[in-house]
């Protein structure tokens, strides 16, 4: 089967996805909490190439984490920071939104979703 990535459109699809989905954490009530995570963290700044380089590889394309990182360890990733399912929910929510926005085919995005629901119910961490 073809990788995801070519499937939604390229490393150009996933730049678009990643500055709309940040864009909305920036703006929307739900996107506060994720803030303030990124903030305890490598700050704002790092997150949208980061967030790049990690989906890029984890959609099956270009693995540009890793080679940056040695890694695409998500708990190793978001070790430093708490996680409630409250969290893993809003970040869900936000993203799905964003692949709506950004024209991700429904068909992608409903498999994109449930991988993304078992890695972020996986992280969270606290109650």
């Amino acid at each position: 089967m073809e990788p995801m990535i070519n499937r939604i459109g390229g490393e150009g699809q996933v730049h678009l996805l990643v500055n709309h989905f940040y864009d909305l954490i920036e703006t929307l009530p739900q996107g506060s909490r994720i803030m303030e995570m990124h903030q305890k963290g490598h700050g704002l700044s790092h997150v949208r190439p980061e967030q790049f380089n990690f989906l890029c590889g984890f959609f099956g394309g270009r693995r540009y984490y890793h080679e940056l990182h040695g890694h695409m360890n998500l708990r190793e990733i978001h070790a430093h920071v708490e996680i409630r399912r409250q969290d893993a929910e809003d970040w869900l929510a936000v993203m799905q939104r964003a692949m709506v926005e950004t024209e991700v085919a429904q068909k992608e995005r409903e498999e994109i979703m449930a991988t993304f629901r078992r890695a972020a119910l996986m992280l969270v961490n606290t109650i």
